[in-house]
Order: C-alpha cells, then structure tokens, then sequence
C-alpha cells in the first residue's frame, strides 16, 4: 500500500512541472538551490558550472528531464548531454557518498578532457548540507539538483532506487551504457569502472 501511496504522489508530482517542449522540469517550489548564499558556497569552493548539452533524445539514452544547476548556473536537460561522461548520484547525508567524492575530484582533475565527471545531489531537500559535503571533500566537479526526486522514477537512475552512491555511464552517442552502486576509494577504481562500462583505458 505504500509504494502505491508513493507512487500516485510522485506521478501527481510529476504531472504538474511538465515542461514547454514536453519534457519534465523539476523544482521543487520549497526547496531552492540557486540563492546568494549558496552561490556564495559554490563560488568559495571551486565548483564548476553546470554545461547544457547539445543533442535530442535518443533511445536509451538519459531521460527528457531538465535539472537545476546546485548552487546556480544554467539548467540541464539530461536528454541532451553526450559522453564520455560519469554521473554520480550523491546526497547530503551519504557517508559512502563523502568518502568517495576526493576520488572522484581526482579523476577529474586528471581525466575531464576525455570523460567529464557530473554529480546530481539526487533526491535531497538540503543543497546547504550538499554544497557543505562538496566543500569538505574539495569536490569541484559540476553537479545538479534533483531536490524533487524525479530521477527516481526513470529507468536510467534506477540504481540510485538500491543506494547511494551510485554511478551511471553514457557513451559518446548519448546512451546510457551502464550503471553501478557502491562507492569508490581511489581514482584507480573509477579508472577501471570507465574502462568496463565506456571502453576507455585512463
């Protein structure tokens, strides 16, 4: 009966922040992720803007949904990016997810000229505690927001449904190519966890 409950709750939500073009824009009207005082945050740590992508939808690729930049920037319609790219779902709260980020921080230094690292603060209502977690772990790397939890929905976040920390993977075409859960404790994990999900050898 639960899951029921959530369910109708979530597509009701849904319903309602249906976009121009048909996608689905999430924001939450209670939760705000783009204020001085987080812009203040992002500013003081480093962390790059969020970049719009370029491409339509294609099939099995990343939903018709387009996230806020956390702490400000430009919103994403997930649709449209192309790989080779990381994307982490994180939260606020998320042990695991802290103990991973200065590992993913260090691919990114290293690798984001041949596979960007994007995080998405997934299903979190405190982008205060997230940019708090990403300023702790020296974290610079782009992330969205999905205070609204609509990535729960989508068959391409579905791993992020079994925990967090969680990793999806999308090809150069635009196609999610694989999906993990579990954290990482070195840049070399991430490495091979490229190498088997976008055959790239760092």
């Amino acid at each position: 009966m639960r899951r029921v409950v959530v369910a109708v709750l979530l597509s009701a939500a849904l319903a309602g922040c249906s976009s121009a073009d048909g996608g689905f824009d999430v924001r939450p009207p209670d939760v705000e992720v783009d204020t001085p005082a987080l812009r203040e945050v992002k500013a003081r740590i480093g962390m790059d803007d969020c970049a719009p992508g370029s491409g339509e939808p294609v099939t099995d690729g990343l939903p018709d949904v387009t996230l806020p930049c956390l702490g400000g920037g430009p919103d994403v319609d997930l649709s449209s990016l192309r790989g080779p790219l990381v994307i982490n779902l994180w939260q606020a709260n998320c042990a695991p997810c802290e103990e991973e980020m200065p590992a993913l921080e260090q691919f990114h230094q290293q690798h984001a000229d041949r596979v960007r690292v994007l995080g998405v603060d997934f299903n979190d209502v405190h982008p205060e505690g997230a940019l708090a977690l990403a300023e702790r772990t020296g974290a610079t790397y782009p992330s969205l927001a999905d205070p609204g939890g609509a990535l729960m929905a989508e068959d391409a976040f579905a791993v992020g449904r079994r925990g967090l920390p969680a990793f999806v993977f999308v090809d150069a075409d635009g196609a999610v190519v694989g999906q993990t859960s579990g954290g990482v404790e070195s840049v070399d994990e991430v490495e091979e966890l490229v190498a088997e999900h976008l055959g790239i050898d760092l």
